[in-house]
């Protein structure tokens, strides 16, 4: 009797537990989204967008963008997306989520204006967050893809409980934030990906023990370390897809990054908006005989590899016969910093440069303004784009736009979307090893007069066609009209 009694006490408090557990679950989610709605009606009243008394109330969309003030062409995507939306609804605020702290709001908007030529139609709100190091790779020296997940969730919640917006925007590549703006937030999500955090390709380079900047050599060379994290990767691949069916819309950059998520996430609804680039400005170029000068732009990351740009100059010059070539021709490394990380690199490919011998051919320029930018494209004859599987390549559809004959890795949104025919004619090179870009170059900066301004004309034409800012604005305002109005 003592032991049937103490079952029936057993299961009477599984009973209880298994209806208070859920229970207590929906009242703690609804607190939260009720003390988050607090916080936000606080924020509104403060920036004047919410009248007492009055009906009006706008539709805040929130933009989760912690590097904000980076510079770089994920940059240009967050502000062209804002300048969209201000231009065609006038009832809607933008907000964004960014972690420079250290800048002030017209600071960022002066420095979107200086890197891309991007004035707002009218003033944005920053929510900063402290907590940026949490999604920083080197605070994840370990399961790095994890770690920077589990941070992004984190940060995320931070932002979750200081403003709330209608529609939350991942415009930087945070999915696993998704979920909470979605579940405890109610809000309607979208999301701009800009490259699969997990590929096919990631897998396969690990399955062939290739060492590379995410592939450490003491991992490629163990058998059961590469099984281990194969099996990594595939698990951290299916919760990437579930958390990445929670937007409502996705948008990609290209072709390539396409054909990843929907097979990653197997979403509905993943729409191709190709990046907006500033095209007028750089198309009003001269495309005349330029300088023996290569142009290489791209933020200061380990995946552009820069050190194979300083190995393929030094070969480049080797082959090259006329000594008055060779002390004319410049390589000229434009690119942002976004931390001491990136900082450092540049500091070593200088010392790189100079243990090959070529620093007196290599210029690097880092956190140029954009004028700056037009004038270095405007000076090079050439350029170079040497990062394997880049999601798109903003920096390679500028420089074709600005007349430079283009050299870039045969993948990725280069090869599928960017350097292809246009009405029967070459737009530029695509190669692959180191003396695929020395050939290639090689015949770049030769080609004929004739050839090249036929080269540069496809290649002018078919950026135009295809990669103007109106051209993105006018994909984004289409994707996303369901949720904004």
């Amino acid at each position: 009797q003592d032991i049937m009694s103490l079952v029936m006490a057993v299961m009477y408090w599984c009973v209880v537990a298994a209806v208070a557990l859920p229970t207590a679950t929906v009242m703690l989610a609804l607190l939260l989204r009720a003390y988050a709605s607090w916080i936000t009606r606080r924020k509104l009243k403060e920036w004047g967008l919410r009248r007492q008394g009055q009906a009006y109330r706008p539709v805040i969309v929130g933009f989760f963008h912690p590097y904000c003030n980076a510079g770089g062409g994920g940059e240009r995507v967050l502000w062209q997306s804002i300048r969209a939306l201000q231009k065609r609804y006038s009832f809607v605020n933008c907000v964004v989520y960014t972690g420079d702290v250290d800048a002030q709001p017209r600071a960022i908007l002066t420095k979107a204006q200086q890197c891309f030529g991007v004035t707002l139609v009218r003033d944005v709100q920053f929510v900063y967050l402290r907590k940026r190091w949490l999604v920083e790779p080197e605070t994840w020296p370990r399961f790095t893809l994890l770690g920077q997940s589990l941070g992004s969730m984190f940060l995320g919640l931070s932002a979750f409980f200081k403003f709330l917006p209608h529609l939350y925007v991942d415009s930087m590549g945070y999915p696993f934030t998704a979920p909470l703006f979605k579940w405890l937030g109610g809000c309607r999500v979208a999301s701009y990906v800009h490259y699969p955090v997990v590929s096919r390709d990631m897998l396969q380079l690990v399955s062939s023990k290739a060492h590379a900047y995410n592939n450490a050599s003491w991992i490629a060379h163990s058998r059961m370390l590469t099984c281990l994290k194969l099996c990594y990767y595939k698990l951290f691949a299916r919760l990437y897809g579930f958390v990445g069916r929670r937007s409502d819309v996705v948008m990609v950059n290209s072709s390539w990054t396409y054909g990843h998520i929907k097979e990653l996430w197997g979403h509905r609804r993943v729409v191709v908006a190709y990046p907006p680039c500033d095209l007028d400005a750089f198309l009003s170029l001269s495309d005349q005989q330029k300088p023996f000068r290569i142009v290489s732009v791209g933020q200061f990351r380990p995946e552009k590899h820069h050190a194979l740009q300083l190995e393929v100059l030094a070969e480049l010059l080797q082959q090259m016969s006329s000594a008055a070539d060779k002390n004319e021709l410049r390589l000229v490394m434009v690119g942002g910093c976004r931390n001491l990380e990136d900082e450092r690199r540049v500091s070593q490919l200088k010392e790189r440069a100079r243990e090959l011998a070529v620093d007196g051919n290599v210029e690097f320029k880092v956190n140029v303004s954009f004028e700056e930018l037009r004038r270095e494209l405007a000076g090079s004859c050439a350029a170079l784009h040497t990062m394997w599987n880049e999601h798109f390549g903003i920096s390679v559809v500028e420089c074709m736009a600005a007349g430079c004959v283009t050299v870039a890795h045969d993948s990725g949104g280069p090869a599928l979307d960017i350097i292809v025919e246009w009405n029967g004619q070459r737009t530029g090179y695509l190669a692959q090893e180191k003396e695929d870009f020395v050939s290639c170059l090689l015949e770049a900066l030769y080609l004929h007069r004739q050839e090249r301004l036929a080269l540069v004309a496809a290649a002018r034409g078919s950026v135009q066609s295809k990669f103007s800012v109106e051209a993105y604005e006018t994909a984004f305002l289409r994707a996303t009209e369901h949720l904004v109005e």
